[in-house]
């Protein structure tokens, strides 16, 4: 029996960033998109959705205080 690590409820959904969503997204703030915190491309979920190295994910989760929080992070080796 194989479980998908993604409908596990501690985990948060995470996207793999088209080239467009980066540009709108990062267009507007004062930093590089690429300095963006680091996720491993060997972390579970990163190879669950096929992510591969220089990709920028979205991370979407449920807060009780913020109701969705978003972060982003970038995949490294």
């Amino acid at each position: 029996m194989k479980i998908d690590i993604q409908d596990h409820k501690l985990v948060p959904k995470h996207e793999i960033m088209t080239e467009e969503e980066i540009s709108d997204e990062f267009s507007d703030v004062d930093y590089d998109f690429k300095d963006l915190p680091k996720i491993k491309s060997n972390d579970p979920v990163v190879k669950a959705i096929g992510a591969e190295p220089g990709n920028v994910l979205r991370i979407t989760r449920d807060s009780e205080t913020a109701g969705v929080f978003v972060t982003y992070r970038i995949v490294e080796d």
